[in-house]
C-alpha cells in the first residue's frame, strides 16, 4: 500500500486529552439543546400534530438507557474511534461492519451539513436587525463553514473548551424560558396531559419517536472519543449515561413547558403559526425583547456548536476507516501538531462546501430542504445504526462473556433490541409524516432506501476486500492495532 510507511504517530489520535466532562460537552453539543428546543420540538408539534412529544423524549431516553448498558460494556473491551462500525464488525462480522460504516458516514454527514442551512436561516434575521442589511443565508453559512474547517484540525481539547462555554449558555437560557412558561401558564393552568403515555397512542407515533431519537443523536459519540479520553473504562460510561439522562429530562421539560404556556390544545396551532419562532414568541411575552435577542444569538451559536461536534465525530469515522484501509490509507493519518484526523476533517469540510454552494445555486430552502430534511434523514440513519449495534452487542457477548454480568450481556440488551426494532419499523412506515409530505411522496421512500443501498454496497466492498486484499480485510474492527498488524503482515 503506502510506501514508505508513515511515522506511527500519524496513525494515532491524541491520547489522554479528554475527561468525562469534556466528552459530555461534545455529546451534548452534538445534541444541540437550543436547536432542538427551538427547531425540532416546535417542528415536531407542527408537522405531526401530536402533543405527546414530552413523553416521547422520556420513552426514547429509557430505551437508550437500556441500550447503553450493553454499549458501554462493549466499550470496556475496545476503545475505538469507529464506535458503531467497530462494534458491528466485532459482533456481526466484517461485511456487516463495513455496511454500517457506509450508513454512518452518510447519516453523520447529513446531520452536519444540514446544520449549515439552520445557521444561515437563523443568522440572517440577527444580522438584518443589527446592521440593517439582509445577506443571503449561504454567505453567513460559508463564514461558519470556514471556522469549523479551521477548528476541525485543531487539538480536540481546544474544541471542548469552546463547546463548554457555548453549551453552558444555551442550557441556561433554555431553563430560563422553561421557568417563565411554567410560572406564567395558559389560562387553564398547568397540565400534565402531554406527559401521559396515552398522548403517544395515536396514528403517527413512529414519526414522533424518530423526532425524539433525533434529539438524542450524539449520545453515542462518547465512544468515538474513547481513544482520546483519560481512563476510557470510566469516562465513556459516565459520559454516556449522564448525557442520555440530561437530554431526556431537558427536552421533556422544555417540550412540556411550551404546552404549559399555550395549553395542550394550543401548542400545535402556535407551532404551525410561528414555526421555529414559537419559543421566542412565548419568551418575549414573558421575559421581554432583550432576553429574546440574547437567545436568538445563542440559537445561532447552538447550531455552530452542533456543527463542530458532528464535524469532529464524522472526521473520526473517516479516520477509523482509513486506519484500517477500508478507505484510502491517507484518511488514517492525523495532524502531527494536534493529533486531529486531518484528512477526514478536510473531506468533511469539502463536502459541506459543495452542499452549501449547490443549495445556493439551485435556490433551495435552507431551513426545510437542508436542515429539516437532512436532520430527519440523518436521525433515521442513526436509529438504524443503534438498532444494528444492539444486535451486535448481544451476539458479541454470546460468544464470550468476558466477565460481564448477565444484566449487561442479556437482560438489558435484549429488550433494548426489541424496542429499537419497533421504533425502526414505526419510523420507516411513518417517514412521510416525519417529513410532513403527503403519503406516497417519492422522497418519503427514497431517503430510507438510500441506507439500504449504502449497506448493500458496503457488503459488496467487504467481499471484494476479502477476495482481493485479505490483509486489509483482516484489519476491519481492529482499531488502533490495525497499523501495527498491517505492517507485520507485509
Amino acid at each position: 500500500m503506502d510506501s514508505p510507511q508513515p511515522d506511527p504517530i500519524s496513525r494515532a489520535l491524541a491520547a489522554d486529552r479528554l475527561g468525562a466532562p469534556s466528552v459530555v460537552y461534545f455529546v451534548l453539543s452534538a445534541a444541540a439543546p437550543l436547536t432542538v428546543v427551538a427547531g425540532v420540538i416546535t417542528t415536531g408539534y407542527s408537522v405531526t400534530q401530536i402533543t405527546g412529544l414530552p413523553v416521547a423524549f422520556l420513552i426514547v431516553g429509557l430505551v437508550l438507557m437500556l441500550f447503553a448498558v450493553g454499549y458501554v460494556a462493549m466499550a470496556r473491551h475496545m476503545a475505538n474511534a469507529g464506535a458503531f462500525y467497530t462494534y458491528v464488525s466485532r459482533g456481526l462480522g466484517r461485511p456487516a461492519g463495513i455496511a454500517s460504516a457506509w450508513v454512518a458516514l452518510i447519516a453523520y454527514n447529513a446531520l452536519q451539513v444540514g446544520l449549515y442551512g439552520a445557521f444561515g436561516a437563523a443568522s440572517v434575521p440577527i444580522v438584518e436587525r443589527w446592521f440593517g442589511v439582509a445577506p443571503p443565508w449561504w454567505a453567513l453559512s460559508l463564514i461558519t463553514w470556514a471556522l469549523v474547517a479551521i477548528l476541525g484540525v485543531m487539538r480536540v481539547d481546544v474544541n471542548s473548551r469552546l463547546l463548554a462555554v457555548l453549551l453552558t449558555l444555551e442550557v441556561a437560557v433554555i431553563l430560563l424560558f422553561d421557568l417563565a412558561d411554567v410560572v406564567s401558564p395558559a389560562p387553564g393552568g398547568l397540565s400534565v396531559e402531554t406527559l401521559s403515555p396515552a398522548a403517544l397512542l395515536v396514528p403517527g407515533i413512529g414519526a414522533l419517536l424518530v423526532i425524539g431519537t433525533l434529539g438524542f443523536v450524539g449520545f453515542e459519540s462518547s465512544v468515538v472519543f474513547s481513544e482520546e479520553s483519560r481512563d476510557p473504562r470510566r469516562t465513556v460510561p459516565l459520559a454516556t449515561y449522564s448525557s442520555i439522562a440530561i437530554i431526556a429530562v431537558l427536552y421533556a421539560l422544555s417540550a412540556w413547558a411550551m404546552t404549559a404556556a399555550t395549553g395542550p390544545a394550543g401548542i400545535v396551532a402556535a407551532s404551525q403559526q410561528n414555526g421555529a419562532e414559537t419559543i421566542f414568541v412565548l419568551a418575549g411575552e414573558r421575559l421581554g425583547s432583550v432576553v429574546v435577542d440574547i437567545a436568538r444569538v445563542l440559537f445561532a451559536t447552538s447550531v455552530f456548536a452542533a456543527m463542530l461536534s458532528f464535524h469532529n465525530t464524522t472526521a473520526r469515522y473517516f479516520f477509523a476507516l482509513g486506519r484500517e484501509r477500508v478507505l484510502p490509507a491517507f484518511f488514517g493519518r492525523t495532524r502531527p501538531s494536534s493529533g486531529a484526523p486531518q484528512a477526514g476533517s478536510i473531506a468533511q469540510s469539502v463536502l459541506g462546501l459543495i452542499v452549501i454552494v449547490l443549495y445556493a445555486v439551485l435556490g433551495l430552502d435552507p431551513l426545510v430542504q437542508l436542515f429539516f430534511y437532512g436532520g430527519a434523514f440523518g436521525g433515521f440513519g442513526i436509529l438504524l445504526l443503534i438498532f444494528t449495534t444492539s444486535i451486535a452487542i448481544i451476539v458479541f457477548f454470546a460468544r464470550n462473556s468476558l466477565g460481564e454480568s448477565p444484566v449487561r450481556r442479556l437482560a438489558a440488551p435484549v429488550p433494548a433490541a426489541i424496542l429499537l426494532a419497533v421504533m425502526v419499523w414505526l419510523g420507516w412506515t411513518n417517514f412521510d409524516i416525519l417529513l410532513g409530505v403527503p403519503p406516497g411522496t417519492a422522497l418519503a421512500w427514497i431517503l430510507p432506501l438510500v441506507y439500504v443501498a449504502a449497506a448493500v454496497l458496503g457488503i459488496v466492498w467487504a467481499l471484494i476486500l476479502r477476495a482481493g486484499q485479505p490483509a486489509v480485510y483482516s484489519l476491519v474492527g481492529m482499531g488502533a492495532k490495525a497499523p501495527t498488524a498491517f505492517k507485520a503482515a507485509q
